[in-house]
């Protein structure tokens, strides 16, 4: 290991089995299944915040979802941040605007602190507080039905 108490482990299935507070799966889909998820939550992970497609199974995502004192928050949600900062590139160039480093940080912040109070918000109206994928779905679906009918789609 070149740092100091770092530990190098092969393949995907062994990284999870390191103890940590928080996991943050963003390699391929399906990296992290139910034996992976265990281990996390045997281990103390407190956090698990999905930063690509897919990257926990179903099972693993009940996994997570039914251990005491875990967030889990799922791509959808948490992976928002790439889709808003392409959309951050596309309204500069649209609009022919050069925005600093800063600016960009400062706008994507406040994208994701609102993401999360409408997947939170969403998750306690519908009475499954905390339940993040629930918030997540229930946001998303009320976004696009507003916009459908918004448009008289509806």
């Amino acid at each position: 290991a070149r740092v100091p108490g770092s530990q190098y482990v092969e393949g995907c299935k062994g990284i999870w089995t390191i103890p940590c507070d928080v996991a943050l799966p963003c390699a391929t889909q399906n990296e992290i299944d139910e034996e992976s998820a265990a281990n996390l939550v045997k281990n103390g992970v407190q956090y698990v915040a999905e930063g690509a497609n897919m990257p926990s199974t179903l099972e693993a995502i009940n996994t997570f979802q039914n251990a005491e004192n875990v967030v889990f928050l799922p791509a959808k949600a948490a992976n928002a941040g790439g889709v808003a900062t392409s959309a951050l590139e596309m309204a500069q160039s649209s609009g022919r605007l050069y925005w600093s480093a800063e600016e960009v940080d400062a706008k994507l912040k406040n994208i994701m602190i609102n993401i999360y109070h409408n997947i939170d918000n969403a998750s306690k109206k519908y009475g499954f507080a905390g339940n993040y994928v629930m918030g997540a779905n229930i946001a998303g679906f009320i976004k696009v039905a507003d916009a459908m009918k918004a448009q008289g789609v509806v």
